[in-house]
């Protein structure tokens, strides 16, 4: 069994929200690759799909951000064990809209909801694909930043970042992180026509 976690909060008060991108990307994958509902318990929610011959959960905490890891846990619990390979889709303030970054492995950079993984699994040896959802204006407003729906004039590039983030799970998947690192570790760059 392999996994791909999306890390976000719970409630249609935070759908649209920075911190969600990674649901966007899950549903995405789910709608290609028609995952059906699987396993749904008080933490989590999973869809399932086979890819290249791969059985895939698709997961979604239930739990929010910070407490991340409470869901993996209960997922391993319910599946008997460890996935055989899993990924961790998560937002990134430190990346501009529009780039995304595949990781073998790493640390949580500061995002309370990979610390929270990486505690559940007692390590931080797992994949993690990193979403830009642009910089706060500052420090004391990141909570706020991440909390907060895109603007109008980001929409583009959101929608154009989580296509690119799930060609780069369906990448990780069928050919590994480090070809999925070459290939989707680049920003994109627009062009803006001067009116």
């Amino acid at each position: 069994m392999w996994l791909v976690v999306g890390l976000g909060n719970p409630g249609e008060r935070y759908a649209a929200t920075r911190h969600n991108v990674a649901w966007r990307v899950l549903d995405l994958l789910a709608e290609r690759w028609h995952a059906a509902p699987a396993e749904r318990t008080q933490v989590f929610s999973a869809r399932r799909a086979n890819v290249a011959g791969r059985e895939v959960d698709l997961m979604r905490p239930l739990t929010y951000v910070n407490r991340t890891g409470e869901a993996l846990t209960e997922w391993m619990r319910e599946r008997g064990g460890p996935p055989e390979g899993w990924l961790a889709v998560a937002d990134d303030v430190w990346l501009p809209i529009g780039m995304v970054r595949m990781r073998p492995t790493g640390s949580s950079g500061g995002h309370r909801g990979l610390a929270s993984l990486e505690a559940a699994f007692g390590s931080a040896d797992f994949a993690r694909l990193r979403v830009g959802v642009g910089a706060a204006a500052s420090q004391e407003q990141l909570k706020e930043h991440v909390l907060a729906p895109f603007g109008d004039a980001e929409l583009g590039g959101v929608d154009e970042a989580v296509e690119r983030a799930a060609d780069a799970v369906a990448c990780w998947l069928t050919e590994g992180a480090l070809v999925a690192m070459n290939r989707f570790n680049r920003k994109i760059v627009k062009e803006v026509q001067e009116p």
